[in-house]
């Protein structure tokens, strides 16, 4: 699709958009999308013919030979808006890659929303079901990691280059928003556990002011994600320790464990005030109070904060940075390492499944031989 006025809005659609420019003051739209991904043979059209027509939204939908689909739709912009983000999220058993925007006037007017089928009934759900078996088969080539962990990196530097203040960055940077969009993509994609490094022992150092910044966004996320886990029945683990950090930010964190420590399907962890050097010597000294003896890897394990969690497949770091800064340093012995330059208040979804792309590609051999 090409954008004929420069100043309309168009491109990939960022989940954690809110602001954008009004193509005009009519409140009647015309919003086109093209929807890259398992689109097709899903029942994507009926799922997005349905949410239509809950929502006052006219227009139609058609699959494309290439796999994808089109969306017209004609409405409230701020209709159309929410559309836009819930096609993003995925919705029914559709798996979106990416999506293409681009605003205008309405050059025909629709009375209500339909399915469009270019060929004949069969030959639509023939060429459907096709597309999907070649989006399916393309998914299976990638491997998935098991345990992924993000080391959050770039924030104050990304709000300077917007001309604030750096402590100001975890403010305005990171949004729960953006949160809630690498939970939603890393269970897609069938990552188990997902750990983000929030708070380093070495980060006391930093200013108050910044320090207080960030432990009030951290409460923040962690308020707003209570009822995100509870509903998707995720389990929330903090890595780290507890006798530092607000009193506040510790009763939410006991409280959200609490109320998902018997859910399985996926687990978010938190590590705040955690270094990896601390974390071994503080299980040394739980081992050594045990009167626990002579031990091994694994019984010394049990002693480490992480003691229930996976071994890490994959760390990824933003922001340019290429070095784990300590980062679980036994957990991640055979991990893959992806960085990038992207700041993490930029690393949306889409850069997501980037490194989870590229993770899948590799080949990993522990030490061994390549199988």
């Amino acid at each position: 699709m090409k954008n004929k006025n420069p100043s309309k809005p168009q491109g990939i659609f960022k989940p954690q958009i809110v602001n954008y420019r009004s193509a005009s003051s009519l409140s009647n739209k015309e919003l086109k999308i093209k929807v890259n991904g398992r689109v097709q043979g899903v029942t994507f059209r009926r799922t997005v013919s349905f949410y239509a027509g809950k929502h006052n939204i006219n227009g139609c939908v058609l699959n494309r030979a290439d796999g994808s689909a089109d969306i017209v739709a004609q409405g409230e912009r701020s209709a159309l808006l929410d559309l836009l983000r819930w096609v993003a999220e995925n919705p029914g058993f559709s798996d979106v890659k990416s999506l293409q925007y681009e605003w205008g006037t309405p050059s025909q007017e629709f009375n209500d929303f339909s399915i469009i089928r270019e060929d004949s009934f069969v030959k639509d759900q023939m060429k459907s079901v096709i597309n999907l078996g070649r989006a399916m088969l393309a998914g299976k080539k990638l491997r998935v990691p098991l345990h992924t962990a993000i080391i959050p990196d770039g924030n104050r530097r990304w709000a300077r280059s917007k001309g604030l203040a750096s402590h100001f960055g975890h403010y305005t940077s990171v949004s729960f928003n953006q949160m809630q969009a690498l939970f939603q993509e890393a269970e897609r994609r069938g990552v188990k556990h997902l750990t983000l490094w929030g708070f380093s022992t070495e980060n006391w150092k930093r200013h108050p002011a910044e320090v207080n910044a960030i432990f009030d966004l951290l409460l923040s996320i962690i308020k707003q994600f209570r009822s995100e886990a509870v509903t998707r029945e995720y389990r929330f683990h903090h890595i780290g320790r507890k006798d530092r950090l607000p009193k506040e930010l510790i009763d939410a964190i006991k409280e959200l464990e609490e109320d998902t420590k018997r859910y399985n399907k996926f687990h978010v962890h938190v590590c705040l005030d955690y270094g990896g050097t601390d974390e071994i010597i503080r299980a040394v000294n739980k081992a050594i109070e045990d009167n626990a003896g002579k031990i091994d890897e694994e019984s010394f394990k049990k002693y480490l904060d992480s003691s229930d969690v996976p071994p890490i497949d994959l760390i990824i770091r933003t922001s340019g940075e290429q070095r784990l800064s300590g980062f679980m340093p036994l957990q991640a012995a055979y991990a893959e390492l992806y960085f990038t330059t992207v700041p993490f208040p930029d690393f949306t979804a889409k850069e997501f499944r980037k490194a989870l792309d590229e993770y899948g590609k590799r080949e990993r051999r522990f030490g061994g031989d390549k199988k």
